[in-house]
């Protein structure tokens, strides 16, 4: 059975985000940086941006050099299936979907990867409703 999204957020650390945006007004450039504030390390993937949110920012999935927990995609329905695939050839630990955001086609190929799943949630809003936070390493 697939961990919920609370359970997911507890146990990740570090937070791919595919779809990071330089505009502030767009979900993939507001969430990234309220994660940010609670303390998750968070990658950007963006083909167009070199730095976001004061880090690095990935083209690929496949570039980042360190351990993934999460993938959180802030891309439409039709490129998860795709974002799905790379997220399992990482070895990340679970793939969530933003808000509106729907794929049987990601669902089927994240779980069938052993990945946890989440679709059609926001983090934003699922951290702040059960009020997770990372503690910064001492």
């Amino acid at each position: 059975m697939s961990k919920t999204g609370k359970e997911i957020l507890e146990a990740s650390k570090v937070i791919a985000v595919v779809g990071a945006s330089r505009d502030p007004d767009k979900a993939g450039g507001s969430v990234p940086v309220g994660l940010q504030q609670r303390g998750f390390r968070i990658i950007p993937i963006n083909p167009y941006a070199d730095t976001l949110f004061g880090e690095r920012v990935y083209r690929s999935l496949a570039e980042v050099p360190e351990k993934i927990d999460l993938v959180d995609v802030f891309r439409p329905a039709a490129d998860a299936p795709d974002i799905a695939r790379q997220a399992v050839a990482v070895g990340a630990k679970a793939l969530w979907l933003q808000l509106d955001i729907r794929s049987d086609e990601a669902r089927q190929i994240a779980e069938a990867g052993g990945l946890d799943y989440v679709e059609d949630e926001c983090t934003a809003v699922t951290i702040a409703l059960y009020r997770i936070t990372k503690k910064a390493a001492a």
